[in-house]
């Protein structure tokens, strides 16, 4: 796993759906770079091109993160590289100078193209496509993992594989698809949560492995609803099938075993917690979920618990090539993250994993990055009969891509639920938009519309 120094940090959110202003026709035929410029091209001339990378170095054109991806032309590409050219539609392009001054142009905020060795591309930019190619997704090393929020098929959901029929051929294309499922898969047992119980039977499974989920959190606050006797029958019945489970268990030592999944020659390890309370805490003893006592629901920061999940994270990180951690935490009905949330990021990351991927407050939060880890707070509501607010009907799918163990790149694809059937459905233009203005409106760092915070 490749950590990336901070004016390394780079998170390619390549933002589907957001890419018409920077779309350029697709040449018949590549020329190759062209001695003079036409207006159409949108590229203004450089005085003293002097492209500074190596023969043998692959170069890309980057971006900010919070910007659509750009689509080039082989033609447009080969100019901007070559140092030709200084702008491209309005946009500076630094094009020489050292790699970490060039990524740090473009980090610092949106207006700025960069031209980089392909290597050095890391989770913070935005890498440019050319000729219908993305040169970090589309290459044979690429291993996607897809990651989504927040999934609760019961209740007012009427039908589950409805629920999931319109986003599972993109969930299924992932080489590796997670959640965090909000129920039980039994209903042995009394509700422990009125009306705000959530449980089911073992047939919501065919859904579930039919859109393509691999693993499945079970450290969130509802998977108790139905007592300890359902959680453990919901912990078998996964564990039974061919989706993993992670985050619950008989004891403590149970629920802290990561579920590991490996694709390509890449180990990944799922470490989730529940910081939310209600399903009970596992104990060395005692069934439930891996927890961590923290605010701002189950009180001051119990660094017993967040001293666990560290000795957890740091065991997976010895035995994987890649650890993603899976809190639940934080406030619901808000963008903004809590300071805490913050600070026991640093300690996840500080322990070994590799990307922070949060849910509970059923709305989009912001990203940070940390020591070159990208942190996304949460990625709001998947499928969840919320329907008395436009943000619990809205989220984000995260598709990170790894080669190697290296994270090369992220894109957070915006979608928004029916408010009937509760659906997602993937949205471009204004609705997208949107959705990601309120990510990136708690965003710090690269992902900072505004800049580097």
């Amino acid at each position: 796993m490749r950590r990336w120094g901070a004016g390394l940090v780079v998170l390619g959110l390549l933002l589907a759906g957001c890419t018409d202003e920077t779309s350029e026709p697709r040449p018949a035929a590549d020329p190759g770079p062209r001695a003079s410029t036409s207006p159409s091209d949108g590229l203004s001339p450089s005085p003293s091109p002097s492209p500074s990378a190596g023969p043998d170095a692959e170069l890309v054109v980057v971006g900010h993160a919070t910007e659509p991806q750009p689509r080039l032309s082989s033609r447009t590409t080969a100019r901007l590289v070559s140092g030709e050219v200084t702008r491209w539609r309005g946009r500076r392009v630094v094009a020489t100078g050292p790699v970490e001054r060039r990524l740090r142009a473009v980090e610092r905020g949106p207006g700025t193209l960069a031209v980089v060795p392909v290597d050095d591309v890391g989770p913070t930019v935005t890498v440019a496509r050319v000729g219908g190619r993305d040169p970090v997704r589309d290459d044979p090393r690429a291993i996607d993992l897809t990651v989504v929020g927040d999934v609760m098929l019961v209740r007012g959901v009427p039908d589950p594989w409805g629920a999931l029929a319109p986003t599972a051929g993109r969930l299924r294309a992932a080489d590796v698809t997670v959640g965090n499922l909000e129920s039980t898969l039994s209903l042995d047992g009394a509700p422990t949560q009125g009306g705000d119980s959530f449980g089911s039977t073992p047939a919501l499974l065919g859904p579930l492995r039919r859109a393509g989920f691999d693993a499945l959190s079970l450290a969130n606050n509802h998977a108790g609803d139905f007592g300890v006797g359902a959680l453990l029958d919901t912990v078998r019945t996964l564990r039974a099938s061919p989706i993993e489970a992670f985050g619950a268990g008989r004891d403590r030592r149970a629920a802290s075993r990561p579920a590991y999944l490996g694709r390509g020659g890449v180990r990944f390890a799922f470490v989730g917690f529940n910081a939310i309370g209600e399903t009970p805490q596992a104990t060395p003893t005692q069934p439930g979920a891996l927890s961590v006592r923290m605010p701002p629901r189950t009180g001051p920061l119990v660094e017993a618990d967040l001293r666990h999940v560290e000795r957890t994270i740091a065991r997976a990180a010895a035995e994987a090539d890649v650890v993603v951690a899976l809190p639940h935490w934080g406030t619901q009905y808000t963008h903004r993250p809590e300071p805490v949330q913050r600070a026991v990021a640093r300690r996840l990351v500080s322990a070994g994993a590799d990307l922070v991927v949060g849910g509970h407050p059923h709305w989009v939060q912001g990203v940070d990055v940390v020591d070159g880890v990208p942190v996304l707070h949460s990625l709001g509501n998947f499928v969840f009969d919320m329907d008395f607010m436009e943000q619990t009907l809205e989220g984000v799918v995260l598709e990170a891509t790894f080669w190697g163990g290296d994270l090369k790149a992220v894109r957070l694809v915006p979608y928004a639920m029916d408010p009937t059937t509760f659906a997602p459905r993937f949205v471009r233009g204004e609705r997208a938009a949107g959705i990601l203005a309120d990510v990136w409106s708690t965003s710090t760092g690269p992902y900072a519309v505004s800049g580097a915070s």
